[in-house]
């Protein structure tokens, strides 16, 4: 099945025979037995890390080129975190690759059991163009941790970065067995006609499903990082004034082009106007005064195509604008903004808003509040703000999501001990720390058993007597 987005961002394209050629090769690498052993995966590790430290530069300016992302919140977001986090699996996949003892019923003894993390073969990661270099080698370096061979799909969209990853990245690990492909979508659907012992791929549902599809084809397993709509349950006892600065915050970085980016707030009327006020004047003090057209700090839509689509969302809410909604899609540029009470079957209700475009739905009580969210597909991310711990309590026992975030927004990404992934329509599978590393491992199970003794208990023929103790300890 073929992927049907329509894409831009490069013109670059690989034949069929380039994709499988390369494929091909990767897997010849793994055979052979390269990355397997800790001494290379630590080496891959580390030349990931001096590309980030010495390369940060110019990741940094193609960051802006593709997002225009200010210095610090490229640095931020894919460079310096993506650093800390692979040099923890560095430091501790040694450990995560030793085999786990595993304890033992009375029936299995005398024996040992074990759980030994072995590599899965040949990783396919597949990476938005939203936070381009975060996206990839994350799943990357848990892939190559794991002793596994990758190739690494970056985003054409994102085309100043997913050119220079794959000018760079050759310089720094082993390309026979990394490999870098870029290409637009005819180039992503040949490599899903390859197989794969691992497919990772970030991006939308739509997508996901035609990846998934396509992977049924070798039964190869899939993690599925998509999206959907994040929801914000604002408590009556929450802070508003800390809570509409970090909501606001939530979507004036990357422009709201966030996978967990907050997506929708429901509110109840004593505390609608002042968080909506509050956000108005949190988004006024990031401006500092300068509007965001041409300011700085506040990053564009990544082409003009997206930039239309936000705008179409503005045309039918069937809300009211509380503040922002201008547009400039020839300059990539949506201004943020506030809808007050758009209509439940509008698109800005059902589809993902990926901008940095956000409704407050007014709400009689909470309860209403959840009935809402647990009326829709299961979500990426829920944000709780209350101050009220109970009710903190009582509002995750009544939802579901993929993650949970209290008195936050977005940062339940960064500790690596929280893994992180969605749940029903917004994904499968984890990643971030140890759970990246089990991700990209088969964890055998290994029983040992001694010849000696060899009681005569479980063999034919089946006596009374056996019964009777098979039936009492089994």
């Amino acid at each position: 099945m073929a992927i049907t987005e329509r894409s831009e961002g490069t013109d670059l394209e690989l034949t069929a025979v380039d994709v499988s050629g390369i494929v091909d090769g990767v897997r010849t690498t793994y055979n052979s037995g390269r990355t397997k052993p800790m001494e290379w995966r630590q080496q891959q590790l580390g030349g990931l890390l001096r590309m980030l430290e010495l390369e940060g530069g110019r990741f940094e300016e193609a960051l802006a080129l593709d997002l225009g992302k200010p210095a610090v919140e490229g640095f931020a977001s894919d460079i310096g975190s993506v650093a800390t986090e692979i040099a923890g699996v560095r430091k501790h996949a040694p450990k995560w690759a030793k085999p786990r003892k595993a304890r033992l019923p009375l029936t299995s003894m005398p024996g040992k059991g074990s759980i030994v993390p072995e590599p899965l073969g040949v990783a396919l990661v597949v990476a938005p163009w939203n936070y381009p270099i975060n996206l990839l080698l994350l799943p990357v370096a848990a892939a190559i941790a794991a002793g596994n061979a990758v190739i690494a799909k970056p985003s054409e969209i994102a085309g100043a970065t997913s050119s220079l990853l794959a000018e760079l990245m050759p310089r720094y690990v082993d390309s026979e067995a990394i490999a870098v492909i870029e290409g637009d979508v005819a180039v992503a659907t040949e490599l899903l006609e390859q197989r794969f012992d691992h497919i990772f791929y970030t991006g939308s549902t739509e997508v996901g499903r035609i990846v998934y599809q396509a992977a049924a084809r070798h039964l190869t397993p899939c993690t599925l990082e998509l999206g959907g709509k994040s929801p914000v349950l604002v408590d009556d006892s929450a802070n508003i004034e800390v809570t509409a600065r970090r909501l606001a915050w939530g979507k004036w970085l990357n422009a709201g082009q966030t996978c967990v980016a907050p997506d929708y707030v429901l509110v109840t009327n004593k505390n609608r106007d002042a968080l909506v006020d509050g956000m108005r004047q949190a988004f006024a003090d990031f401006a500092a005064g300068a509007g965001t057209k041409t300011n700085a700090d506040f990053g564009s839509i990544v082409t003009d195509r997206h930039a239309r689509r936000l705008s179409s969302l503005l045309d039918d809410h069937g809300g009211t604008v509380a503040f922002g909604g201008d547009v400039d899609v020839d300059a990539k540029y949506v201004e943020p903004t506030i809808i007050l009470d758009p209509s439940a079957d509008s698109r800005i209700m059902g589809e993902e808003i990926f901008g940095p475009l956000l409704p407050v739905l007014t709400v009689e009580s909470m309860a209403e509040a959840v009935q809402i969210v647990n009326e829709r597909e299961k979500p990426l991310a829920l944000y709780i703000f209350a101050e009220d711990d109970d009710a903190v309590d009582e509002l995750i026992g009544q939802t579901t999501s993929g993650g949970t975030c209290v008195n936050q927004v977005m940062l339940h990404l960064l500790p690596p001990e929280l893994p992180f992934g969605g749940v029903g329509e917004s994904g499968t599978g984890r990643y971030h720390g140890v759970s990246g590393f089990d991700t990209f491992s088969n964890l055998r199970s290994v029983l040992k058993k001694p010849t000696k003794p060899d009681p005569k208990l479980l063999y034919p023929p089946y006596t009374a007597f056996k019964e009777r103790l098979i039936r009492r300890f089994i």
